[in-house]
């Protein structure tokens, strides 16, 4: 099949994240390989899995998806049918709603887990009753969180306001921090009174109410914060500072604040609590549309190596994976682009977000053909292309 100039145009209008050839004479992925390839994306070696899922998604849709869809039906391999959904995810084929509504329901933890997570990206009224059906029974550790993630995106369903506030306040922390996290990330005003009594108590969840507060939005939670920023301990600081400034205030003073705490920590051994809270609040105020703040990430980052670096190359990576076109400007300063991707390619190696790696991948190749031949934004992509191995 040739590509036509009409051809890519069509697939751009229509959302599919146009393959990227290594070169304009490189014959198109077949059928053939399509299949090979997903046999392989189970098997142990990690290179031979990433090179596996780089030829799908270089196939041309109308050969992809097929072969997707059967893998994800019927392949004996349980990992396998994961990774052939989170591939099929890439292709936005309109198919994919009717799969993702089947894996609701689907054994496989992992299947589940990508099923919320397209529901929380791609909304779907019709399925919020499965979803408050599932937060009662799902107890998975891999899975709970993506559907909390989904419930808080559907927060504008009355039926769902009273379930998440109730969670913010009940089970383990760990699933806590989760709800608060993605309550503040939907901007659930409606949750601001639980959230703001988890902020007042000193304990693991303070920084991320105060966090979610801030991401909220309302300024009358400002005293609330305020107080915080008098008696929380040293680690909390930049976390409450973040939140300060993405209610618009001062910010001119709190985001040096958070900087200048991150260095310290990185200059001094034993201080990666205030470490991993400096990179996260950067990050957050990054995700927010700030790109000084994934500058200093990137500039601080940069010359580290572990265990300072680890800390420091999450926080890019929680900024791929929630503001990826943010990200792919600020990376048009060519001094910026080389630490970064090497910063990127080791947050991808800690995190195991394999659904949203793949919605940047999307993202990223889309970026390569919108941009004109020979611009910064195309070399942005074309060196995430390489040296992210996709």
């Amino acid at each position: 099949m040739r590509r036509t100039a009409l051809g890519l145009v069509l697939l751009l209008a229509s959302g599919f994240p146009v393959q990227i050839r290594a070169s304009q004479s490189e014959a198109p992925v077949s059928a053939e390989q399509v299949r090979a390839a997903i046999g392989q994306l189970g098997t142990v070696e990690f290179q031979v899995r990433n090179a596996a899922a780089s030829t799908v998604r270089r196939a041309l849709p109308d050969v992809a998806v097929p072969a997707l869809l059967q893998a994800v039906k019927s392949h004996p391999d349980g990992y396998v049918r994961f990774r052939a959904l989170v591939l099929l995810s890439g292709f936005n084929d309109p198919r994919t709603r009717d799969v993702m509504v089947q894996m609701l329901g689907d054994p496989n933890d992992r299947l589940r887990s990508v099923a919320y997570t397209w529901f929380e990206h791609d909304q779907d009224k019709t399925i919020v009753p499965r979803l408050l059906q599932a937060a009662d029974k799902e107890e998975s550790e891999f899975v709970r969180p993506a559907l909390m993630r989904a419930l808080a995106a559907a927060g504008a369903d009355p039926a769902v306001r009273p379930v998440m506030t109730a969670l913010v306040m009940r089970g383990q922390a760990f699933f806590r921090s989760v709800v608060i996290e993605a309550l503040g990330d939907y901007r659930a005003a409606y949750a601001i009174k639980p959230i703001t009594d988890v902020a007042v108590i000193d304990g693991p969840l303070q920084d991320d109410a105060a966090l979610a507060l801030g991401k909220i939005g309302d300024k009358a939670s400002l005293p609330t914060l305020a107080d915080l920023q008098r008696k929380a301990p040293r680690e909390s600081q930049p976390a409450i500072a973040a939140a300060i400034c993405l209610l618009g205030v001062n910010c001119a003073s709190h985001q040096p604040y958070i900087a200048d705490s991150m260095r310290f920590a990185i200059a001094n051994i034993g201080f990666q609590e205030l470490l991993r809270s400096s990179a996260s609040a950067l990050a957050v105020l990054a995700v927010s549309g700030r790109e000084d703040a994934v500058v200093e990430l990137i500039q601080q980052g940069g010359p580290t190596s572990d265990p300072v670096r680890a800390p420091v190359a999450l926080a890019i990576g929680t900024v791929a994976l929630r503001n990826a076109p943010l990200l792919l400007k600020v990376l048009e300063s060519e001094p910026l682009r080389e630490p970064a991707v090497d910063l990127l390619r080791d947050a991808f190696d800690m995190l195991e977000e394999d659904f949203d790696e793949e919605r940047f991948f999307a993202t990223v190749r889309r970026a390569y053909w919108q941009a004109a031949a020979g611009s910064p934004a195309r070399a942005v992509a074309d060196t995430l292309v390489r040296k992210l191995e996709f």
